[in-house]
């Protein structure tokens, strides 16, 4: 009697929708974590870190895998490519979603439709700098400088339409002050053009700068951010210098290929949350230049399509042409 309930059992079981059976289940295996950009970069660093958090807390590995290129896009369309049952997820850039669409006249993947949304984990704080030997200590004060420079005044960014172009040229626009931009291979070699005087200020990524802002050779003017950056408590916000929603950090969330199951999606935000409100965990991510945010897939889905407009506005604003 027994062997045929087992029997009968069985096909009941397979019919159950993916939903339910992932509900029960899930993980049993192993996840794999899409990462669209280079090893060793902030986003591989952050979303080892998260891996290692949900691999404690879910029992099973968080394997991070890298599939870089073409500024996320090859990452993305193998997230969107990947089957849907909750055991492929990827961190995306919010550049990859409201960003690249503006930029690329084609993508290999849909932003609005192929995928699902997990949870916002961090964000990465853009910071305005001069070097030291600027006479300006404030937004106010760059922007008079600026306008009575007779030849402009230039800023540099690590390529056209990123988030540290964008925010370069919007600071100009707002501002109100004309500004040539100058293109670098990253942090590296922007901070020696500024440092020489090739270039009078840059807004990047705050992780970039500390160190020579510590050192007092460059001056940090605002955060691009709601609230100041503690390691640096006496630098004011963009709103705090004048600018107000000039909130307009880059920041990453996970997610999955449209059509995974909504309890694995639940659940994974759920636990991102919990592990995110460890106060070590939070003092870790801030050592690395990122602040830890976490949220529902409902909230995701909210900010995305509140900041959607403001990127826009930024594309617009910088000139950037679609390629």
């Amino acid at each position: 009697m027994l062997h045929r309930r087992a029997m009968l059992a069985t096909p009941f079981l397979a019919a159950l929708p993916l939903e339910g059976r992932a509900q029960a289940a899930w993980p049993d295996r192993p996840v794999r974590v899409i990462v669209g950009f280079p090893p060793g970069g902030s986003l591989d660093v952050m979303t080892r870190l998260a891996a290692e958090q949900m691999s404690q807390r879910l029992g099973q590995p968080f394997v991070v895998e890298t599939r870089s290129g073409a500024s996320g896009n090859i990452g993305m369309e193998a997230l969107a490519r990947a089957t849907p049952d909750g055991y492929t997820i990827g961190t995306v850039s919010m550049h990859n979603l409201l960003i690249n669409p503006l930029l690329f006249k084609k993508l290999p993947y849909d932003a609005e439709r192929d995928f699902a949304w997990i949870s916002a984990m961090w964000d990465l704080p853009n910071v305005a700098v001069v070097p030291a030997q600027l006479p300006v200590r404030s937004i106010a004060e760059l922007t008079a400088w600026a306008k009575q420079r007779p030849n402009g005044v230039s800023y540099g960014s690590s390529g056209v339409g990123t988030t540290i172009h964008l925010s370069g040229a919007y600071l100009a626009g707002r501002a109100g002050f004309e500004a040539q931009h100058v293109t670098f291979r990253g942090a590296a070699q922007t901070i020696p053009a500024l440092l020489s005087g090739d270039i009078q200020y840059a807004v990047d990524n705050l992780a970039s700068y500390v160190g020579v802002i510590q050192e007092g050779r460059m001056r940090a003017l605002a955060v691009t951010l709601p609230d100041r950056w503690p390691a640096l408590p006496d630098v004011p916000t963009m709103a705090e210098a004048g600018l107000k929603d000039f909130e307009v950090s880059p920041w990453h969330m996970w997610a999955a290929p449209r059509g995974a199951p909504q309890a694995v999606l639940d659940r994974l935000s759920a636990e991102i949350r919990a592990a995110w409100t460890d106060p070590a965990l939070q003092q870790r991510a801030i050592g690395m230049g990122a602040r830890l945010t976490g949220s529902t897939p409902e909230a995701l889905a909210a900010r995305l399509a509140r900041e959607k407009p403001i990127w826009a506005e930024m594309v617009k604003v910088s000139g950037a042409q679609p390629e």
